[in-house]
């Protein structure tokens, strides 16, 4: 049985990578070996690697658990969708918009977004568990 699941730990995967290597070049760039060492890039770019693990693995296993239990496979893929798309949105925000003094909406959107499948992932498993 292949899982919808797998498809987005896969992209989640990649974009866990991309941020941590973000990391790891910011640290070359700023010579700082622990920690942010009170650089404003490197608070940014150590904020969007850690926000994106605090969410994303326990999006997957949500979405996981619901999936195992007969979500619809095109509610898997809508959710799984808008959590890569929120996650991006947030990223962008922190790393891009933000450091060009821009109002950090992506960030906000990309954080709306990722709590509302969450959310909706909540409402769906305590209803396949109630109902």
């Amino acid at each position: 049985m292949a899982l919808a699941t797998s498809l987005y730990a896969a992209l989640l995967a990649a974009l866990y990578m991309f941020l941590t290597i973000n990391v790891i070049r910011g640290r070359r760039t700023h010579s700082v070996a622990l920690g942010d060492g009170d650089v404003a890039d490197m608070k940014a770019r150590i904020r969007a690697h850690a926000n994106f693990a605090e969410y994303a693995p326990f999006f997957l296993l949500l979405l996981l658990m619901a999936e195992l239990q007969g979500l619809a496979v095109w509610a898997v893929h809508g959710l799984g969708v808008a959590f890569v798309v929120g996650r991006l949105s947030h990223a962008y925000g922190l790393l891009v918009a933000e450091t060009r003094n821009r109002w950090m909406t992506p960030r906000v959107i990309g954080l709306g977004v990722t709590l509302s499948c969450l959310g909706m992932l909540v409402l769906i498993l305590l209803a396949i568990r109630f109902v």
